[in-house]
């Protein structure tokens, strides 16, 4: 399968799974590491719709940014979001996989089976 992109930080041990799981399947995807050049806001918005995932489930909850703005609370709109996560690229979740069967965030890492073509 080629055309396959992950959105990876090698700091994660769900991205490093997804990876090796990938080239254990002799894919070599294209890696963006998304800390260093994070996604447009298109590109964004873009992942989060074909993952069918709401903008909430893409984001690190866990991260000490996300309580420091406040985005926990339901009055936050999409958008503000996406703003922060443009902003503090750390708050958007990983591995997000694309292939040509789907986008899927890889938690756990064996998730990215689900849109790889079987072997």
């Amino acid at each position: 399968m080629t055309d396959v992109t992950i959105y990876h930080n090698p700091r994660c041990s769900n991205s490093r799974g997804a990876l090796q799981i990938l080239r254990e399947r002799g894919i070599a995807p294209r890696v963006v590491e998304y800390l260093k050049t994070p996604p447009s806001r298109d590109e964004l918005i873009r992942l989060i719709a074909a993952s069918g995932l709401a903008v909430r489930a893409i984001m690190r909850d866990k991260e000490a940014v996300f309580a420091e703005l406040g985005l926990g609370s339901p009055e936050r709109s999409d958008g503000e979001l996406i703003d922060a996560m443009l902003a503090h690229p750390v708050l958007i979740n990983r591995p997000i996989v694309v292939t040509p069967l789907g986008t899927r965030l890889c938690r756990p890492p064996e998730r990215v089976l689900d849109i790889l073509s079987p072997a």
